[in-house]
C-alpha cells in the first residue's frame, strides 16, 4: 500500500477533478505490475497496473488507495475490470466517498468471489485524498490558507515591504506545494503589491504550474503584471464584481462573482473553482483574503511559515481587529510542526468557536 500511495502521489494536481488514485499489483511477493491516475479521461489506477501486470494479473493482490469504482463515467468501472482479470484479493485504503461509488465496488468485488480488505493505511490514504473528499462532497475546493509572517504575526512592513519574510528553503516547499495543486489565488493586494508569477519552479524543472485566480473586485489591476503577461502553461482567472470588462491578456478569463462586505463573495468564489474542477485551491495572501476566509470558516487547512524576524509594526496575517474574549479565538487541530530552514512551518486544521462560526 505505501508503493500505492506512491504511486497516487503522481496524480496530485493532475488529475482532478478526479481523485489522486494509486494501485499496485503484487503476485507471490513480487510487484507485477503499478500505476497511477494520470489526469482525467485517462485510465484509472487500477487500469493501469492491470494492464502493466498482463497475464500476470490472476491470481495476485491488488492493492488501491482508493475503492475501484463501479459505475460508467469517462472511463468503464473500475471494479468490472478487476474481477474480468480474475485478481485473487482486493486491499482498499479508502472508502470512497462518491455517492456513485461509496461501498458499491467492495460489494460489487465481493458478490463476485474477490475476497475484499478495507483498510491498510487507511488514515495515510485519507490523507492523500481528503481534498478530494471535500470536493466530492461539497462540490468547492479544499482550501490550504499558506503564509508567511514574523514572529509577530506580520507579512509585510508597514510600507508594504514583504520580500522576503520567509528563507529560501521555505520558498522551495512552496513551489514543491504548487506543483501538488489545482490552482493558486491571491488578492489584488498582493497582486500589485509583489507582482508574483505563481508558477512552480522546481529543480530541473518539470513543475505542474496551477491555474492562477486573483480577486480584483474592481478589476483595476494593470495587464503588465506578470500574471497576465508571462507565458505559463496554466491560464489566469480573475474574479470580479465591476460592471464592465476588459481583456487582460490572451489567457486570461474573467468571471464576474457577487460583492460582499469588503469585497467578493468569497463562498461564490469558492462554487465558481468548484464548478471548473478545482479540488485542492491554495491561497497565498494576502492579508485580507486570508481574514475574510478564516472568518467565514473556508479554511480547510492552514499552513503557516514562522520566520526569526520582528517588524514591531506592518501588516498582520489575520487582520487587526479580532474577537473580544480568548475563548473565541480561532485553533488548530492535528497540528504539525517541522523545521524549513531556519523557518517553522505550523501546519493544522482551523476551528472557529461556534460563537464566530458564520458558515
Amino acid at each position: 500500500m505505501r508503493l500505492a500511495l506512491e504511486e497516487a502521489s503522481r496524480g496530485l494536481g493532475r488529475a482532478a477533478p478526479n481523485p489522486a488514485v494509486g494501485a499496485v499489483l503484487v503476485r507471490g511477493g513480487r510487484v507485477v505490475g503499478r500505476g497511477h491516475h494520470a489526469r482525467a479521461g485517462s485510465p484509472h489506477a487500477e487500469i493501469v497496473a492491470l494492464r502493466a501486470a498482463g497475464a500476470l494479473a490472476t491470481g495476485a493482490d491488488l492493492y488501491t488507495t482508493l475503492e475501484p469504482c463501479s459505475h460508467f463515467g469517462r472511463t468503464p468501472p473500475c471494479s468490472a475490470a478487476v474481477i474480468e482479470a480474475r485478481v485473487a484479493r482486493v486491499f482498499i485504503g479508502s472508502r470512497d466517498p462518491n455517492p456513485l461509488v461509496d461501498g458499491k465496488g467492495s460489494a460489487r468485488l465481493r458478490r463476485a468471489g474477490v475476497e475484499v480488505v478495507a483498510g491498510p493505511l487507511r488514515a495515510e490514504c485519507d490523507a492523500l485524498n481528503a481534498p478530494w473528499s471535500r470536493f466530492i462532497v461539497s462540490g468547492r475546493p479544499f482550501v490550504t490558507l499558506k503564509l508567511a509572517a514574523t514572529l509577530d504575526g506580520r507579512i509585510a512592513t508597514a510600507g508594504g515591504d514583504s520580500r522576503w519574510v520567509s528563507g529560501a528553503e521555505a520558498r522551495a516547499w512552496v513551489h514543491r506545494l504548487r506543483d501538488r495543486v489545482d490552482a493558486v489565488l491571491i488578492g489584488r493586494g498582493t497582486a500589485q503589491a509583489d507582482d508574483p508569477r505563481l508558477t512552480a519552479r522546481l529543480p530541473g524543472g518539470g513543475g505542474h504550474d496551477p491555474l492562477r485566480v486573483v480577486l480584483d473586485t474592481r478589476l483595476s489591476l494593470p495587464a503588465t503584471l506578470r500574471i497576465f503577461r508571462q507565458r505559463s502553461s496554466a491560464r489566469t482567472l480573475v474574479f470580479h464584481a465591476a460592471d464592465r470588462e476588459r481583456r487582460l491578456g490572451p489567457r486570461v478569463d474573467l468571471e464576474r462573482v457577487a460583492r460582499a462586505p469588503g469585497g467578493l463573495d468569497l463562498g461564490a468564489v469558492l462554487a465558481a473553482l468548484g464548478a471548473r474542477g478545482v479540488v485542492h485551491l491554495l491561497v497565498e495572501g494576502g492579508g485580507a483574503v486570508a481574514a475574510g476566509l478564516l472568518g467565514a470558516g473556508l479554511v480547510d487547512r492552514l499552513a503557516l511559515v514562522l520566520a526569526p524576524r520582528v517588524l514591531g509594526g506592518g501588516t498582520a496575517w489575520g487582520g487587526e481587529a479580532g474577537p473580544a474574549r480568548m475563548a473565541e479565538a480561532l485553533r488548530l487541530e492535528d497540528l504539525t510542526v517541522e523545521r524549513l530552514g531556519e523557518d517553522l512551518l505550523l501546519q493544522g486544521r482551523p476551528r472557529l468557536a461556534a460563537a464566530r462560526r458564520r458558515v
